[in-house]
């Protein structure tokens, strides 16, 4: 059984993952502080797979704590990199903060990759790495543009490195560049679950609409797109988890060393912050709170994917669409007050 380390194991795209990896026959262990997920969500994930995920409580910044994991796990044979601090809005606040937990924890973790052998390393990247792109929709030879925000240049700064360093230790490395993930398992087991005020649209709508906050605000109504809102590309939380799992058997297949590939990860398919609002209402019966505001620093108007790459490459098919989402990450808040999380 391949042995992989999932960092940012507790955090929403990766406690998904770590199911997904574990469901097709891998061995998972977990690298998470906890500094911006919640030690419920492991409890979920043990729950889910009726099994014990073994979890380090590492600041992954720290180098030798991070290499303490490989002595203790000589057979990782692959690490996904999740951890990673990831809101724009406070990315434009706080940019030193980004730079230095962003790309700390990176090149630590690579250290270690060259250091003990481990040829397979999947990065989390992101859409924020093309900028605001001239046309759409994107797809991987899409020209990357400036990025709108310090969160989007880690991406674009760790997307060389893992490149670089792929190229000049020999790895095989796939760099996944997500656009916007939402919905939760369909347990109900895990899921988004935001500390403080949530910066993501679904969240902030399904707490909205359970009363957790009071209204919800969307940014800017005076893009060039067809209500005035920002258009995404929004996709199930289990698909990108999905797809982690199949691009590291992508990578075990054979692939020469210094492989490097680069996909797309994305639903294919733009939806405005309003169409997503009106959405929610007709399938849920849930009048929303909400008030139209400014532009949020940090924003593109309108971007979304052409995710034929990873349906070619990697044997990638979507089984979830946006009422799915809507439908899970609903669940998932009525839990979330049940359970009292």
């Amino acid at each position: 059984m391949n042995k992989i380390l999932v960092t940012g194991g507790c955090g929403y795209i990766g406690s998904h993952t770590v199911v997904d990896l574990a469901e097709n026959g891998f061995e998972v262990i977990s690298a998470d502080n906890f500094s911006r997920s919640n030690p419920l969500i492991l409890q979920g994930i043990e729950k889910i797979l009726s099994h014990k995920i073994i979890n380090y409580d590492v600041d992954l910044c720290d180098p030798k704590k991070t290499e303490n994991i490989f002595i203790d796990h000589p057979d990782i044979k692959g690490i996904i990199h999740f951890a990673a601090y990831k809101f724009v809005d406070e990315s434009v606040r706080e940019p030193l903060l980004y730079y230095q937990n962003n790309i700390g924890s990176l090149t630590n973790l690579l250290f270690c990759a060259e250091k003990f052998n481990i040829p397979y390393f999947v990065f989390s990247s992101s859409c924020t790495v093309y900028g605001n792109p001239l046309n759409m929709p994107v797809t991987e030879e899409t020209p990357l543009m400036q990025a709108s925000s310090p969160y989007g240049a880690t991406k674009q700064m760790g997307e060389q490195i893992v490149t670089d360093v792929t190229k000049s230790k020999g790895l095989k490395s796939a760099l996944l560049r997500y656009f916007n993930p939402v919905g939760a398992h369909p347990s109900v087991l895990i899921g988004e679950l935001p500390i403080g005020k949530p910066s993501n649209l679904f969240p902030a709508i399904t707490q909205t609409a359970i009363g957790k906050i009071k209204s919800m605000q969307v940014y800017g109504t005076d893009y060039p797109t067809r209500d005035g809102s920002c258009i995404r590309d929004y996709i199930h939380v289990c698909d990108i988890a999905h797809a982690h799992t199949l691009a590291m058997q992508y990578l075990m297949e054979d692939k020469p060393a210094g492989f490097c590939d680069v996909l797309n990860l994305g639903s294919g398919n733009g939806s405005t912050v309003l169409e997503v609002i009106k959405s929610f209402e007709e399938i849920t019966g849930n009048q929303l709170n909400y008030h139209l505001g400014p532009r949020r620093p940090g924003d593109v108007p309108a971007i979304f994917s052409d995710n034929k790459k990873a349906k070619d490459k990697l044997k990638w098919e979507l089984r979830f669409d946006l009422r799915s989402m809507m439908e899970t990450a609903w669940n998932w808040e009525l839990n979330c007050k049940k359970e009292n999380y």
